[in-house]
């Protein structure tokens, strides 16, 4: 048996210093002269192997073989010992030798066995010894079965796993002993694969996973080792020598694709392979020199079919190099050196010469159909005039980057030429196509060719089969006009001087024009244009299309279109499935006008001109507007919108929509909107924030219109009144109501039509007087409702009262900047309480306690309350699911004493006069006591009480230092946060 591994392929220092051998490293410590014996005992049969299988030429091959599967055994033990295993488990490992040996003629005909340490015990390559301190007790020893080398990149492992040679060198299989014993490699997993299933399974892997598979078992070793998973012999870029490459054609003489492309003496192998691999047809060299002997020897290889040559000097860089074969079909030869070549293959269909610096290329291939000369400076015109006239069936010329080429050689090769389909001419400056005629032609590049004017269009005009025309950076190209019905693609890209394009063409399906800063007119008519992209054309005013299958259009940019534009995109122009339109930045629009029943999206970014808007158009589905800042009238009638955002067009005056299917409306920042007609039968949210013009007829209107409206925001809509209010009894599931910053008197029109509303918000309505909210707390209004927002209210302290000590139905209550409440004292004898049927009564008139009903209130915010004193909220007061009290910015506030079981945050923030705090809070979990007086005696009591407190804010308490936070976890274990300074936290 022979192990090939492709680290001695790449490291040439490592040859050098080990003449190939097996890498050494060492093992962890043994304790005893034993261990260290049977150490180096085994490091001297790795050596033992090494020199026999230097010697395998000379006969030493099969002992070296029987003595590394003995080796292999002694290995696995030894990778036991350094697994943990004990240095005097030696002996047992011994014992254990004997029976291994036993099992192994049993297990010799059964299935794949994977032993579980295999794969590190498969990274060895050798044992060393580290002689050590003389006086030391124990040997320090390493285990390497691997190329310990951390820094090993892709190729280096690639190399390392690629090749095994399963045979010996007379090429007989190793099948074994002839006692019939097996490789130790058969060990403890049973996999139980035929061979044909484990050939089907082995024919998904690449030559690396196929070595790694290789080193499981014999069954597998086998299963991997055949020829059909090594008909392609890839050493590209591997320092292989040319013995191993020897016997790897050898091994595999049915070998049909061989890759030695930049592989140390590349010439030798490929010489090699060309005289022993018969069968071969694909063959790829390059990266040094190349013999002339080469190319003479690839005639006797008659099953050759491709040939690539790149990056190589071809003979002595001077000499003419002749190449002949009968059956040869492709030939490349790339980026290469030589004086002339001379190729004589009447088989050869395809030839690539691609950057090569010869002077001359004389071809005899008669049949050959795709020639690339691109980048062959040195190639006169002549030259190639001489090569591509000389292949009379040719279909593709490439003379790209051929400075030389003239009109006359492209007339003469148009001739020579007939079937002559594709022709790359880009880069050549002096060609412009006067007087050639090509019929035949269906893809035409000409990039930056200099010569090509408007004058060219009508030789290029007479090519009626073109099918893609490539004009980019042709700098001299003013107009094209082309009337060609089978083109398919267009390109002009940085045509600097072109101005007018003029295209009819049934099965033009792709436009590319860009950076064309002089263009200015462009007609299209074509029925297979789906899409086309005009960005950036500053100066195009003209655009007519007759597309009847276009359907996207982006004209981002186009900064002087007309109004007129509107009129190619409406049912009456001449793009009937136009579906979506982008007119971004055209800031030369004021008035859009579309009536298309197929549009569906609409985008008009940027356009700060456009002050007039109308769209019927039933099917669209979006539209943005955007920086459309000065527009002053919109018409949807109808469209097909679900949500429409006109809240950025702070100058709309006048609206019109009738949309069967919008559920969301937002009119925010339309301050001088004083004329709106909304028809939206499906509306459920409409935002009329700041349309401070908005008047009672059109919110009476917009009810009548949209019955399913659920949140109506009406916040600084001073025009609203006590009318308008009394038509939103037409809307009867309502839930949400803004009437923030308004100037309203009266509630009643809301209590007696919004039935099930459950948010209210009433933020600075300086107007309501004190009896305004009375009905919440006498009468039982708004029974559904949960969230009420007072803030910055004018209400008096009894009416908060009544408020709080009534309404024990809401879950969240606002009453943040109240300044005329006072206090918050529910454990005070005066406090008005009512029943569970609302009836008023007073604790000192009582002998019994009233009993009250628990109250649902979940957050109260008390935010900049100048005026209170005092909050104290007692167990009596049956506020069992509060969670969030907010009382920070209070800054006369100076007791404050809670026993919610339920809390969870406190924001006391601020609250400078604050002197007494009482927490029985078991579930707090956060305390805000930033800017706070309190001393720390004070919050060590108040925290006390807090078991589930984990967040401690004390920021900016001059009374607190850094030192008690210390104290503060003592008393409360759980904390996890204290903040005791702006940049400290302490976790």
């Amino acid at each position: 048996m022979r192990i090939w591994c492709f680290h001695c392929f790449t490291d040439d220092e490592e040859e050098e210093e080990n003449g190939g051998r097996l890498k050494q490293s060492s093992v962890s410590a043994m304790d005893n002269n034993n261990d260290r014996d049977y150490l180096e005992t085994v490091d001297s049969r790795w050596r033992l192997c090494e020199e026999m299988l230097t010697t395998e030429g000379d006969g030493g091959g099969e002992e070296a073989e029987a003595e590394l599967d003995r080796l292999w055994t002694s290995e696995i033990r030894l990778h036991r010992l350094v697994q943990g295993e004990s240095s005097n488990a030696v002996t047992v490992a011994a014992a254990e030798d004997s029976t291994m040996e036993e099992a192994d003629h049993d297990s010799h005909h059964k299935r794949a066995k994977v032993y579980s340490g295999l794969t590190e015990c498969r990274l060895a390559s050798g044992v060393s010894l580290d002689a050590g301190n003389s006086g030391s007790s124990s040997v320090e020893r390493t285990v390497s079965f691997g190329f310990a080398s951390s820094s090993r990149t892709d190729t280096d492992m690639f190399c390392q796993n690629y090749i095994l040679n399963y045979s010996r060198k007379d090429g007989k299989k190793d099948d074994g002993d002839s006692n019939g014993s097996s490789d130790t490699e058969d060990f403890e997993v049973h996999i139980d694969l035929t061979d044909d299933l484990l050939h089907m399974v082995f024919s998904f892997l690449n030559h690396v996973d196929l070595c790694c598979s290789a080193m499981v078992c014999r069954q597998w070793r086998v299963a991997s080792a055949h020829e059909d998973f090594w008909r392609v012999l890839n050493f590209e870029n591997i320092r292989i020598s040319i013995e191993q490459f020897e016997n790897m054609c050898l091994r595999y003489p049915n070998a049909t694709e061989v890759n030695v492309y930049g592989a140390p003496a590349v010439n030798a192998l490929a010489m090699k392979a060309a005289t022993t691999l018969r069968n071969l047809e694909v063959l790829t060299i390059g990266k040094g020199h190349i013999s002339e002997n080469f190319f003479q020897a690839l005639g006797e290889c008659n099953m050759l079919r491709s040939v690539t040559v790149s990056d190589a000097t071809l003979g002595n860089g001077a000499q003419e190099i002749h190449l002949s074969h009968d059956r040869l079909r492709e030939l490349k030869i790339t980026k290469c050196r030589v004086m002339r070549l001379s190729i004589r293959c009447p088989q050869l269909r395809s030839l690539s010469l691609k950057r090569s610096n010869m002077s001359q290329a004389m071809l005899n291939c008669p049949l050959l159909q795709l020639l690339d000369i691109a980048s062959c400076h040195k190639l006169l015109d002549a030259a190639i005039r001489s090569a591509a006239t000389s292949c009379p069936q040719l279909e593709s010329l490439d003379v790209s980057n051929c400075s030389c080429v003239s009109d006359e050689t492209l007339r003469e090769i148009a001739q020579a030429c007939a079937n002559l389909h594709i022709l790359n001419a880009s880069y050549c400056p002096n060609i412009s196509l006067e007087s050639v005629h090509l019929p035949m032609l269906t893809v035409l590049k000409l990039h930056s060719c200099e010569g090509i004017t408007s004058a060219s269009m009508t030789w290029i005009a007479n090519s009626p089969a073109l099918e893609v025309l490539e004009l980019d950076n042709c700098n001299l190209l003013t107009t094209v006009s082309l009337h060609l019905s089978r083109l398919q693609s267009i390109s002009l890209v940085h045509c600097r001087k072109f101005t007018d394009l003029n295209l009819q063409s049934t099965m033009l399906s792709s436009i590319t024009v860009s950076n064309c800063p002089a263009l200015r007119r462009i007609t299209i008519t074509s029925n297979s244009l789906r899409r086309l992209a005009l960005q950036k054309q500053e100066n195009l005013t003209t655009l007519v299309l007759q597309c009847h299958s276009l359907q996207e259009v982006d004209l981002s940019d186009c900064e002087s279109l007309s109004n007129t534009v509107c009129e190619i995109f409406s049912d009456d122009g001449g793009c009937p499935m136009l579906k979506s339109l982008i007119l971004d930045n055209c800031e030369s629009l004021t008035a859009v006008r579309f009536c298309n029943s197929s549009l569906a999206s609409l985008s008009l970014v940027g356009c700060r001109a456009v002050t007039f808007l109308e769209l019927k158009c039933p099917r669209i589905e979006q539209i943005c507007l955007d920086g459309c800042d000065h527009l002053e009238t919109a018409f949807f009638q109808p469209v097909a919108l679900r949500s429409l955002n006109l809240g950025i067009c702070p100058k709309l005056s006048v609206l019109n929509i009738e949309a069967p299917y919008m559920v969301s409306l937002e009119l925010k920042g339309c301050g001088v909107l004083s004329e709106a007609s909304i028809i939206c039968p499906l509306l459920t949210s409409l935002d009329a924030s700041f349309c401070g013009q908005l008047r009672d007829d059109c919110l009476s209107a917009t009810t009548a219109s949209c019955p399913l409206i659920e949140s109506l925001v009406l916040m600084s809509c001073p025009s609203i009144g006590s009318d308008g209010l009394s038509s939103l009894n037409g809307i009867p599931n309502l839930t949400v109501l803004d009437l923030s910053y308004t100037f309203l008197m009266n509630l009643e029109p809301v209590f007696k039509s919004c039935f099930q509303l459950k948010v209210l918000k009433l933020q600075a309505c300086k107007y309501l007087t004190d009896s305004s909210l009375e009905p919440l707390y006498k009468e039982g209004a708004l029974p559904a409702l949960e969230e009420l927002d007072l803030s910055y209210g004018t209400l008096c302290q009894t009416a908060i009262d009544d408020l709080l000590a009534c309404c024990t139905h809401l879950t969240h209550l606002s009453l943040n900047g109240c300044v005329n409440m006072h206090d918050l004292d529910w454990g005070s004898t005066n406090v008005q309480l009512y029943d569970y049927f609302g009836v008023y009564s007073s604790s000192e008139n009582t002998q019994e306690p009233v009993e009250t009903a628990n109250r649902l209130l979940q957050s109260l915010n008390c935010v900049g309350c100048p005026n209170i004193r005092k909050v104290s909220i007692p167990p009596a007061a049956r506020f069992y699911h509060l969670s969030s009290l907010n009382l920070s910015l209070s800054v006369n506030l100076k007791e404050v004493d809670l026993a919610c079981s339920n809390l969870v945050l406190l924001n006391l923030s601020n609250c400078c006069s604050l002197e007494v705090l009482k927490l029985s809070c078991p579930r707090l979990a956060s305390l805000f006591l930033q800017s706070c007086n309190m001393d720390e005696a004070g919050v060590e009591a108040a925290i006390s009480g807090c078991s589930s407190l984990e967040t401690l804010d004390l920021r900016f308490c001059p009374k607190i230092s850094s030192v008690s936070m210390v104290k503060f976890r003592t008393v409360c274990p759980s904390l996890k946060r204290v903040f005791s300074s702006p940049n400290l936290v302490q976790d």
